[in-house]
């Protein structure tokens, strides 16, 4: 751009030295070239400074690397690359047999312990009939020893045939204490529950909802609209829930930004909200304009993590540049441009604006400049 300033105020002054004819000499010569110098410095200064411009920059878009969540042969690949999809369609399903085998295991270990908890039901019904069994018969066993002890005070009983009732109510006694214990046991094993379920059933209950969850993510489907590109993946092929082996590679259908790379120097001319131009080389001859939705506030050349090894000079001697989001206004989609696609990005300051004209200028005629190109 500063190339294009100079040939600018070169071919101004040619013009002016032509149509009023001064004489080239020593005296008008110098004063055109440091009259340009001084012009045309301090006017890209303040360009510069008050309008930032960017060769850096780039579309940037979200991407989500497709794991499955269980392991298995890959049977069918549904999508198609670079075709649009909906939320939820499918993109891949995986061998679903052994899963569909695993639930109906647990289908059936869930109905066996619901049988169970009838007949826990029916043993703790029972364990109490018992136990008022017992009762009965120590209460009984209890009359006849107190009709035993009082008839010995009367002497119509001997002490040994006091003392052998005395015996059976202590083992009846006995025997009930040991009925109340099965009773108790019975009443824990029916009655232990997790949120209104017997525990066997809670815990297979949830058993049948995870091999539930694992047959229905055999058929892996889209997080969101989007689309899959460069789409690798074929029957045959295994999918396992790494993070390191993504099966695919899914884009998601949204807005997408911009991020420039600007100078450090110009970090105070670039607020959300500026004005701002954009310039795609794939677009010669045509600008854009948009806005600075904001200034990324961290940059990646400052960025340490703990590790085994101290921070030294060379770490700090790089001279990083900011990253600016930016949103473009107008509406491209008519052009065909892939996703990523690199642009030339300049923003204007509400300062020095009437120098913006000059940047704007600039803009236009290296926007031309992109039809010139050789391929080497």
């Amino acid at each position: 751009m500063d190339l294009l300033l100079i040939l600018t105020y070169t071919a101004f002054c040619v013009a002016i030295f032509k149509i009023f004819k001064i004489p080239l000499n020593k005296w008008s010569v110098p004063t055109a070239v440091l009259g340009g110098v001084v012009l045309i410095g301090t006017l890209i200064l303040l360009m510069n400074y008050n309008h930032p411009f960017t060769q850096i920059g780039r579309q940037v878009y979200n991407t989500t690397p497709i794991v499955p969540t269980v392991k298995g042969r890959v049977v069918e690949v549904n999508v198609k690359p670079d075709t649009f999809i909906v939320k939820g369609e499918p993109l891949f399903t995986i061998e679903s047999e052994p899963y569909e085998a695993a639930l109906m295991s647990k289908q059936a270990d869930l109905a066996a312990a619901i049988q169970d908890v009838y007949q826990l039901e029916s043993d703790y019904k029972a364990a109490q009939a018992e136990v008022i069994r017992s009762i009965a018969e120590r209460d009984r066993i209890r009359q006849e020893f107190n009709r035993y002890y009082a008839g010995y005070k009367k002497g119509a009983f001997t002490a040994q045939q006091v003392d052998t009732r005395r015996q059976n109510l202590k083992g009846a006694q006995a025997t009930l204490e040991a009925k109340i214990a099965l009773e108790n046991s019975a009443r824990v094993a029916f009655e232990s529950e997790i949120e209104g379920e017997n525990t066997t059933v809670a815990r297979l209950q949830a058993e049948v909802r995870q091999a539930e969850f694992n047959l229905n993510e055999t058929v892996v489907r889209a997080p969101t609209n989007g689309f899959v590109t460069q789409l690798i993946l074929r029957p045959g092929q295994m999918a396992v829930p790494l993070p390191l082996a993504p099966s695919m590679v899914f884009i998601h259908a949204e807005e997408f930004d911009y991020v420039g790379a600007f100078r450090q120097n110009s970090l105070q001319r670039l607020e959300p909200g500026f004005e701002a131009e954009f310039m795609f080389p794939s677009l010669p001859g045509k600008v854009f304009s948009g806005e600075v939705v904001n200034v990324i506030p961290a940059m990646a050349e400052g960025e340490v993590q703990a590790s085994g090894r101290l921070l030294g000079t060379q770490s700090l001697n790089v001279s990083g540049r900011a990253l600016v989001k930016l949103h473009l206004n107008d509406d491209i989609s008519q052009y065909q441009l892939p996703l990523g696609t690199s642009v030339e990005i300049a923003v204007y300051s509400d300062s020095f604006h009437h120098v913006s004209i000059m940047r704007k200028i600039l803009i236009r005629m290296k926007s031309w400049q992109n039809y010139l190109y050789l391929d080497h």
